[in-house]
């Protein structure tokens, strides 16, 4: 590999959240931590025994990264509640979005799981979904989304994250620009969704908006390809989605991640993957699976970084918005 300055080093791993194996600070854990120097790790069941064990790998990892000289671990979760939802019993299981029909369910939810999260060391949970499924649609996120209009959605994701973030877990709201209209799972397929803007601003975005008045931490992009808003890429690795109309348009300025790079909507190279998410000036990648890829992500943002000095530019950028939001919410 050929070597690179420190702080490009620094400035590539902040910028990718990983997955690994294992319930403890194994070989591979250290790995992305000391070599990678990845800004956040994300963690799934098979991590997960139980209470004890999950506090003191999240208490390890995190001090391993300090003694590494790093910044703090964004240590993330999906905990939705429902059929999305790492942490089973003894951690309060919810039913999830369907069934929160006021704010005062919603900030029952959030209250609760921030407290159960932050006990066990986890300071990011990627939620809410603010996805808004219209009637008549055989969405494939009905049983993950709020019941009800954009206006619905919109007070009662912004109650959660604002509950979440009260107490100092980091909300990340998903999928943008809206994929409730969608009937394929971009887990398996490339879903596309051919609605055109005006609808899309009319309603999917309108709970977006809202996240983003309640200072959400971070908005993750879908998956999905959106043909009248980019006929080429699709909106985790578009320049227009996540550049003119998420920072253009509406103004946000938080983290802006991409969902798990490791999906089979996925159709590119994870090289193509990073120069597309590079130019487009997202902050985070999601890379949920052990495997090649989480080096060659690492090592193309790297080249990337050292070889072109507008994406060097825009590097600095998403580096300042990792460390002001890790020293506002994980400082002391």
């Amino acid at each position: 590999m050929q070597n690179y300055d420190p702080m490009v080093e620094l400035m590539a791993g902040q910028r990718l959240m990983l997955g690994f194996d294992g319930t403890f600070l194994n070989r591979e854990l250290k790995f992305i931590i000391r070599e990678i120097k990845a800004g956040g790790i994300i963690l799934f069941k098979p991590n997960i025994e139980s209470r004890e064990q999950l506090i003191r790998l999240c208490s390890d990892a995190q001090t391993f990264a300090a003694d590494c000289g790093q910044p703090p671990l964004f240590v993330a979760v999906d905990q939705e509640g429902g059929v999305v939802a790492r942490l089973k019993h003894p951690f309060t299981e919810f039913a999830g979005n369907p069934h929160i029909h006021t704010k005062a369910d919603a900030r029952h939810f959030a209250e609760i799981t921030a407290d159960e999260l932050a006990s066990a060391g986890i300071n990011m949970n990627m939620a809410p979904v603010v996805d808004v499924a219209p009637e008549g649609v055989d969405s494939i996120m009905k049983n993950r989304v709020f019941k009800g209009d954009a206006a619905i959605v919109s007070e009662l994701g912004s109650c959660v994250i604002k509950s979440l973030q009260d107490k100092k877990i980091m909300a990340v709201a998903k999928h943008f620009p809206g994929i409730g209209r969608t009937i394929k799972d971009s887990h398996f397929f490339l879903p596309k969704l051919n609605t055109d803007l005006e609808t899309l601003r009319a309603a999917d975005m309108r709970p977006f908006e809202a996240a983003r008045d309640t200072d959400v931490t971070g908005i993750m992009l879908s998956h999905i390809s959106y043909p009248q808003l980019d006929d080429i890429w699709q909106a985790s690795l578009s320049p227009y989605i996540a550049g003119d109309l998420l920072r253009g348009e509406l103004g946000y300025e938080g983290l802006v991640l991409t969902d798990d790079l490791d999906m089979k909507a996925i159709k590119h190279d994870m090289k193509t993957c990073v120069r597309q998410i590079m130019a487009s000036g997202i902050d985070l990648a999601l890379i949920c699976h052990k495997g090649p890829n989480i080096r060659v992500a690492w090592e193309e943002i790297m080249r990337l970084l050292s070889g072109n000095p507008q994406l060097f530019e825009l590097g600095k950028e998403s580096m300042d918005r990792i460390l002001r939001t890790k020293k506002r919410y994980l400082s002391g």
